[in-house]
């Protein structure tokens, strides 16, 4: 027969998670959130933005046309933009879009006036975007 092993001698077979390892974890975890949200929000707030609009005004000409007045500001007017400007009826849907070239100007902010056509009833006009791609066929006269 054999001896029974003594106990101080070997490791016992189950064991217990440290409490200073999960803090380690808990605390690696929470830097890594922290600093992921203050990378989005600086990303966001700080973002070097070369082209920006505002709506101005829109009116709903009839029940197929709206109206909108917006700016576009350029950080390098030399070079040619495009900007989509689009309607949406009441419910939100996109019921109409426009491209409207913005051409090369010894101005950074330049002011524009057109109209979309509509396939439902307006609701409201805005400026989707722009863009520094402009389409040949805008560029064409």
């Amino acid at each position: 027969m054999s001896k029974p092993l003594p106990q101080d001698r070997y490791p016992s077979t189950t064991r217990t998670s440290s409490p200073r390892k999960w803090m380690v974890w808990a605390l690696t975890a929470l830097v890594i959130v922290v600093g992921g949200g203050i990378a989005y929000y600086a990303y966001g707030k700080f973002a070097v933005k070369e082209i920006e609009t505002e709506t101005i005004s829109f009116d709903i000409a009839n029940d197929s046309t709206v109206k909108i007045r917006f700016t576009v500001t350029r950080d390098d007017s030399s070079r040619e933009a495009m900007c989509i400007v689009r309607a949406r009826s009441k419910d939100g849907s996109e019921t109409g879009r426009r491209e409207v070239y913005v051409p090369s100007s010894e101005h950074q902010t330049l002011e524009f006036n057109t109209e979309v056509k509509t396939s439902q009833p307006p609701g409201m006009a805005d400026v989707y975007g722009c863009s520094f791609d402009v389409p040949e066929y805008l560029t064409k006269s």
